[in-house]
């Protein structure tokens, strides 16, 4: 029945292809047939958050709101080791909530580091709701060393900037420690996905002020690092991946880490994927297509994580549509031009996250709706399609399919000022239509049969689910 179902589906886009060409109306078309990347995870950052919060009921409305299927689905968690900046009684970070507790601890009548894992125990409760909910997925990722293995003694950097803070002599101490962790998580039964040692290495992270944890490699010094995690790992035979470079943006300034990173034998060997950021590349449309084509062509048989993203600076109000409809194109723009597999913002409790703490109560942002459109349908395993369209130039709408067997998703999000009558072709089959704008937060606004006729309104976000 879906071969007969599929030949029709290939004349009906034909045809509709035909009429692109012959009409100025919008359309789009759906090219089953046609396809790119699989799918994977969607996810979040548990950093500089989830330690604050002690308050049990809040903590655990804040993980089903993450990751339940009632609210955003999330499946991969991303928890911070950290440096151990709030135990440091020499710190130089002033803001509390960018210090963090660590597992590693001086023992003060043996003079010796030693591992405590009852600590940390707000992010440690968040890990435990998270997965009780569903995520299936953990990454532990590091901002820096543990201060004690640092030159400067602070892992918020070295005293001048652009210099490493980890001497080489600490190289294997580092990766003993990240390792130690990872293994204690996996022994409680964690479902640890991958371990990320460093974060946007080419950064200056340090000098004479400081904000966070941090510490800035070379590259020579970032790859060396890396392959020795890597060769230890498979000594140790360990049960998760091995995530790199975390390059601070992908753009053609840093595309030397993605190089350098599979230049090396053993990374290349080891790794089947990399990760970035999609920072400071909100405006560059453009530049991040040619570099997806650029990585696609050099890596065809490596995987692109996006591993973190908010709007940095943040300047649009988080509670308007417009922060909605920002996050939105972006995901979409990494899910089209970069390929990525998968897609885990930064703080997901914070200003610039999907969800905020304000007065003890917990505020929902516009950028949580729209993290829903993707979230919520777009599943693990789908794959993502070509799309025709007649948009021309003018037109900022931005679109993005996924397809299973029997389903088709489309996202459309539509940041201009004035409504569009959309003409969609390529599907058949029951049909549920969800929306976000000034007045609907992710809500189904149809379900019935399928209409090619679409209304997209000004300033919305519409997410088309459609079964055959």
């Amino acid at each position: 029945m879906l071969k007969i179902i599929s030949f029709f589906m290939a004349i009906i886009q034909f045809c509709f292809m035909w009429c692109i060409g012959l009409t100025g109306k919008h359309q789009i078309l759906i090219d089953r047939t046609k396809t790119y990347q699989t799918f994977e995870d969607f996810g979040t950052s548990s950093c500089w958050w989830a330690q604050t919060i002690d308050d049990e009921h809040l903590a655990d409305e804040i993980a089903k709101r993450l990751y339940s299927e009632e609210g955003l689905g999330l499946k991969i968690f991303r928890y911070n080791i950290g440096g151990g900046e709030a135990d440091n009684p020499d710190t130089r970070i002033w803001d509390t909530s960018r210090r963090t507790e660590s597992f590693y601890v001086l023992n003060e009548e043996t003079g010796e580091y030693e591992y405590d894992f009852t600590r940390d125990e707000n992010a440690r409760r968040m890990l435990d709701l998270a997965v009780e909910y569903g995520a299936e997925k953990v990454i532990l990722f590091c901002n820096s060393p543990h201060f004690s293995m640092t030159k400067s003694g602070h892992a918020s950097g070295g005293l001048e900037q652009y210099s490493s803070n980890l001497p080489k002599e600490n190289y294997q101490a580092f990766v003993d420690y990240v390792l130690t962790i990872a293994d204690w998580f996996v022994a409680q039964g964690y479902p640890v996905y991958a371990i990320s040692p460093i974060n946007e290495p080419q950064w200056s992270w340090g000098g004479e002020w400081v904000g966070q944890e941090g510490c800035h490699y070379e590259i020579d010094e970032a790859i060396e690092l890396l392959e020795l995690f890597a060769t230890e790992m498979q000594k140790r035979n360990s049960p998760y991946k091995l995530s790199g470079p975390e390059s601070g943006e992908m753009t053609w300034g840093h595309y030397q880490y993605v190089e350098r990173f599979f230049a090396s034998e053993i990374l290349n060997s080891y790794c089947d994927s990399f990760a970035g950021h999609s920072y400071w590349m909100d405006t560059k449309s453009e530049e991040k297509g040619q570099v997806g084509d650029k990585i696609r062509e050099d890596y065809p048989d490596k995987k692109y994580e996006m591993s973190e993203w908010c709007e940095l600076p943040l300047t649009i109000d988080s509670t308007t549509i417009d922060s909605g409809l920002h996050m939105a194109q972006i995901i979409v723009d990494d899910l089209t031009k970069m390929n990525a597999v998968s897609w885990q913002s930064w703080t997901a409790v914070n200003g610039d996250g999907l969800l905020d703490r304000i007065d003890g109560e917990l505020v929902t942002y516009n950028r949580y709706y729209a993290f829903k459109h993707f979230t919520s349908f777009i599943e693990p395993g789908m794959q993502r399609v070509r799309i025709f369209d007649n948009f021309g130039d003018d037109s900022s709408i931005k679109t993005v399919a996924f397809i299973d067997e029997n389903t088709t998703v489309v996202v459309l999000v539509n940041p201009q000022e004035n409504a569009e009558n959309i003409t969609l072709g390529g599907m058949m089959g029951n049909t549920q239509i969800y929306l976000t704008d000034e007045t609907h937060n992710c809500e189904k606004i149809y379900e019935g049969k399928y209409n090619p006729e679409i209304d997209i309104p000004a300033k919305s976000i519409m997410t088309i689910k459609v079964e055959m």
